[in-house]
């Protein structure tokens, strides 16, 4: 029979290996720097990576797959190419795209994030303006 002591402690690793379990991909946001920027070629993409549960940037993530295209207006054909660029901020991922009319366009990502053991993806939307 377990001391009351005993029952609390098996308890409370429990209660731990519970929360780690929940723990996940789904625990990280990608959201744009900059929602809306001028149509055109060679534009600048910032996505800051955030951690929801504590609000931070997450640094040091390899992004490994990226796609820019229209789907949010119906034109998910209308993909642009994308090249990642170096790093300036802690968190925050840039890439090189053509936004070549205005419109919605939609950043897929997906990353490694460092002791995260799944892929952690993501949809943004961004505006091109005139």
């Amino acid at each position: 029979m377990l001391s009351k002591f005993s029952a609390a402690a098996v308890a409370a690793t429990l209660s731990l290996a519970a929360t780690a379990a929940m723990a996940g991909a789904g625990d990280y946001a990608f959201e744009p720097v900059n929602p809306e920027m001028k149509k055109g070629d060679d534009v600048t993409l910032a996505i800051r990576l955030t951690n929801k549960q504590t609000g931070k940037p997450v640094p040091d993530a390899v992004i490994f797959k990226t796609r820019v295209d229209m789907a949010p207006d119906g034109m998910a054909e209308m993909e642009s190419a994308v090249a990642p660029l170096p790093p300036k901020e802690p968190g925050v991922y840039t890439f090189r795209t053509d936004l070549p009319m205005a419109g919605r366009y939609q950043v897929t990502l997906s990353a490694k994030v460092q002791g995260e053991p799944e892929t952690v993806t993501g949809k943004v939307i961004v505006k091109a303006i005139k």
